[in-house]
């Protein structure tokens, strides 16, 4: 049976969360392979609603979760949320999560300089969440970070705590924010230690022998293709590769380790942060379908932006996100609108392009074309077979595979789980 990668197509908030949840009784294990707590799934189950920022998304499922090396981790957010969780009625420990011991460590210094240096850019803003995450990877890439496995050596932690403060005290005290005391954080840090380390093992031995015994492993993205560090819309993207090769990687497993990789859209688009959106509407269809598809962030709590589904910008992160089927979300926020449109490329300074070019420059002039279709005055929602579906939601689902050049293999129609069509089972490859 397959193995399979669970992306988002677009600028994140596509509905991951619901379809790993959904994907996740199929599976044996569930693994997160990048991003940190700026992550945030969302999973309605029955009367309880589990928002999940660090924790892979098959633990509500009761599958083993484990959070891979390509991870960032936030010692104190992680316990934080598995207390949340676990007073929900989870069972969150070290024999339901296994954390890489070489997974790197968000300090507080990480959150203070990445805030610090956000407000320095005025109204040139990123959009971060202030979290840590970058400046996290910054460390990780300059070969000064602690990791995971270093809460086990006092010695270490106290030498790789000189290092770090030489160069983000520095940072700080130029920025004008407050620097910190190395003694606080190393106390902090022998502290975390025995309730971090249970958790901790060296993962890419356990998933190796998942694998050779032929159980099914779901690897859940976080963020999207257009908030990969080097195929988005950069510099507004997130500090991680979000592409499905990175879940090899990210998790200490080969490249063959991903059979099928399911990218998530919504049936329209959304943004959180700054950044380009050449399809945002700034109208009162903009403002309904925020409202409709409840458009705040899990993480942020930031009202989402909205515009028309963009097919050039799937297309794009279909083809560098090796995406073999679409799990497409959110169609029936589309329902009794009397037109729909869906931008097939954009006008750039005079030319016409069918992607998103790599200059921020180009990418703030993209102007969309449009093509315009038939709404539909039927409901969708709640639909679990396309006999449920009005002919002209039919239409709009098969008008973005032709765009995109990608099948649609999974449909949700809301929140709950159970409301999905199911074209095609990404675990039969």
């Amino acid at each position: 049976m397959a193995n399979v990668a669970v992306i988002g197509a677009q600028w994140g908030d596509e509905g991951k969360g619901k379809v790993v949840d959904w994907l996740a009784s199929r599976a044996d294990v569930v693994v997160r392979f990048q991003g940190g707590h700026n992550a945030g799934h969302t999973l309605v189950v029955g009367d309880q609603t589990y928002k999940l920022s660090l924790l892979p998304s098959g633990l509500v499922r009761g599958k083993l979760g484990i959070i891979g090396n390509g991870v960032v981790v936030d010692p104190e957010a992680l316990l934080s949320e598995i207390a949340r969780v676990s007073a929900q009625g989870l069972a969150v420990g070290p024999e339901t999560l296994r954390i890489a011991d070489n997974a790197t460590l968000i300090l507080p210094l990480h959150g203070a300089i990445d805030r610090a240096r956000e407000q320095a850019r005025g109204d040139s803003k990123i959009g971060t969440t202030g979290r840590g995450i970058g400046p996290a990877y910054e460390d990780k890439v300059a070969r000064r970070a602690i990791r995971i496995a270093d809460l086990a050596e006092p010695e270490t932690l106290s030498a790789k705590l000189d290092e770090l403060l030489l160069h983000h005290n520095t940072l700080l005290a130029g920025l004008g924010a407050e620097t910190f005391e190395k003694q606080t954080l190393l106390d902090q840090l022998l502290a975390l230690a025995p309730k971090i380390l249970p958790y901790a093992e060296p993962v890419w031995e356990r998933l190796d022998e998942i694998k050779r015994a032929g159980q099914r492993i779901l690897f859940e993205g976080a963020q999207a293709v257009m908030l990969d560090v080097d195929h988005g819309t950069y510099p507004f993207v997130t500090s991680s590769n979000t592409i499905a090769a990175t879940a090899a990687g990210g998790s200490g497993m080969g490249p063959s380790a991903v059979d099928f990789v399911l990218g998530i859209a919504k049936a329209y688009s959304t943004r959180v942060g700054s950044g380009p959106f050449p399809t945002e509407l700034f109208d009162e269809t903009g403002e309904l379908l925020g409202d409709r598809g409840h458009e705040f962030g899990t993480v942020t709590g930031r009202r989402r932006r909205c515009g028309w589904f963009d097919a050039v910008l799937v297309r794009q992160a279909v083809k560098v996100g090796g995406i073999q089927g679409l799990a497409l979300t959110k169609l029936d926020v589309l329902d009794g609108l009397p037109e729909l449109k869906i931008c097939t490329g954009y006008q750039i300074n005079g030319e016409t392009f069918r992607r998103l070019p790599a200059s921020p420059a180009a990418q703030a002039a993209a102007k969309p074309v449009y093509e315009a279709m038939e709404g539909w005055s039927g409901s969708t929602q709640g639909a679990r077979s396309w006999a449920d579906l009005p002919a002209q939601a039919i239409k709009y689902v098969r008008r973005i595979e032709e765009l995109t050049e990608v099948p649609v293999t999974l449909l949700s129609t809301s929140p709950d789980r159970d409301d999905t069509i199911l074209v095609k089972d990404p675990f039969e490859g």
